[in-house]
């Protein structure tokens, strides 16, 4: 009698070994910290050094257990990750739910021929669902193409060859636009609150209490010129350390095409090469500070469909000129030029409330109370309020070409997005109890893709309407009133 055949089980695959030579690296930084707390509460006795030299052994024996309890298996149409260290756990991704893969090459990975697979599985969240960090570049590459295979066409996330339509790479004197953008230019304070903040964490581990920070702030309190030196190298630092954060980001960026894909890659410390599908791009954002504005620069994303870390895989330029950027949203994604409508006097006056009536009364209640320094600090914000009020005004707006649509606002941020008609899913207005009263409302485009909703902040009620009917008049029609 002849058995039925069975599909063999396929063997489970575990990480490179070389993998454990990097994790004890990656955890030493977060182990200085307790082992110098060990060292300096044991006087640095031979005991003191016998217990540091355990800790170090525990985080390497910990990795190789992490190691050794983690597999990965690809069967029945599905990727399971498995690990046993303590329980069993099993996570299971169905193929058909995997809409791309990163391969990523940090530098310490690169040194050893490893990499770091990601999956997006098109939830739209921040975080990719499952990850592989520290399989060979060859086992990288293969896997892609098993996880991906019904999914047509594979593209292979290399860099740029000869036969790819390359759009810009990013040329070196552009570095000098790093400190514009805030993500980079307040580095240096960034990297102090940091410290500070590591040190209220660990400051038991290193014999500190509070009467210790206590006295630190007023031994600097007592020593305002020291005070005011560590703020000017500070300030002087912020330009070079945000060209040099801009550099280790996006070093030789290139944006080109490959079949029907786009494709970036960047970075130099950790390299990142990001494919993104055309057919699941539906747009681009826009986004300027006033820094930016006033050099002309300003930053581009796309909007895609189920695309998971959307603000890291889905840029298109780091900080470049505009008309740079316009250029290429134009030829990469698609032109748009019509000009936005702008929104009715009533929304000035909504912005310039909302940026001064805060501080006016935090300046009335601070000179009641005789704190004439903070009562003096708020006017003058309130007064920087009116310009700001006005730029945000200025930076309101909608149109519809019949094509896509664009909505625009805010003023430290500016963000204006530029969407096709068929990724509109359904309208949201809103209107606040002060809105009424203005007439204006917040019409909300709802869009499977991107951030999930582009805002037309304080539009006339008519307008807005009005707009959402022009974009989608089939749906609206039932809700108007002729």
């Amino acid at each position: 009698m002849s058995l039925p055949f069975q599909e063999p089980v396929p063997e489970a695959a575990r990480l490179s070994p070389k993998l454990l030579l990097i994790d004890p690296i990656r955890v030493l930084p977060s182990l200085l910290v307790p082992l110098a707390g060990v060292l300096v509460a044991g006087g640095f006795s031979p005991r003191s050094f016998i217990w540091a030299a355990l800790g170090v052994a525990g985080s390497v024996l910990y990795a190789v257990v992490r190691w050794a309890t983690f597999s990965y298996t690809i069967t029945g149409g599905r990727l399971e990750l498995s690990r046993a260290f303590i329980g069993r756990s099993t996570r299971v991704i169905p193929l058909e739910r995997i809409r791309g893969v990163d391969v990523t090459t940090p530098f310490l990975h690169r040194l050893l021929g490893l990499a770091v697979l990601k999956l997006d599985t098109g939830a739209g969240g921040d975080k990719q669902e499952g990850e592989l960090d520290g399989i060979t570049v060859e086992e990288a590459e293969r896997l892609r193409a098993v996880l991906l295979s019904r999914h047509a066409p594979i593209v292979q996330e290399r860099p740029a060859a000869p036969g790819d339509h390359v759009f810009l790479r990013v040329p070196r004197a552009w570095l000098r636009y790093g400190p514009l953008s805030g993500a980079y230019l307040f580095t240096p304070f960034a990297l102090v609150a940091g410290a500070v903040g590591l040190a209220f964490q660990w400051g038991g581990e290193l014999g500190l209490d509070e009467d210790d920070a206590v006295a630190v702030g007023e031994w600097l309190w007592g020593h305002p010129l020291l005070l005011v030196g560590a703020a000017v190298v500070l300030v002087v630092l912020m330009p070079f350390l945000g060209a040099a954060m801009y550099a280790v980001f996006n070093w030789n960026f290139v944006l080109f095409g490959r079949g029907d894909h786009l494709v970036a890659e960047r970075g130099l410390v950790n390299r990142r090469v990001v494919s993104l599908e055309r057919r699941r791009i539906r747009g681009y954002e826009i986004a300027e500070s006033p820094l930016e504005r006033q050099a002309r620069v300003a930053r581009l994303w796309a909007v895609v469909t189920g695309l998971g870390d959307s603000q890291t895989r889905g840029q298109l330029l780091p900080v470049a000129p505009r008309a740079a950027v316009d250029d290429i949203a134009a030829e990469a994604v698609g032109p748009f030029s019509e000009a936005l409508r702008p929104h009715p006097p009533a929304a000035r006056r909504r912005r310039l409330f909302r940026a001064i009536a805060p501080w006016v009364v935090l300046a009335l209640v601070m000179y009641a109370l005789g704190y004439a320094l903070i009562g003096i600090a708020a006017t003058v914000l309130a007064v920087a309020g009116i310009a700001l009020g006005l730029d945000r005004y200025r930076s309101l707006g909608h149109t519809y070409d019949g094509t896509r649509l664009s909505v625009r606002s805010g003023s430290l941020r500016r963000a204006q997005a530029v969407v096709e008609r068929r990724a509109v899913v359904g309208w949201t207005i809103e209107q606040s109890w002060f809105q009424r009263q203005a007439g204006l409302v917040t019409v909300i485009a709802g869009v499977g893709a991107g951030a999930g909703g582009y805002k037309a902040i304080d539009a006339g009620e008519t307008q807005a309407a009005a707009f959402a009917a022009e974009v989608t008049p089939d749906w609206m029609a039932p809700f108007l009133k002729r």
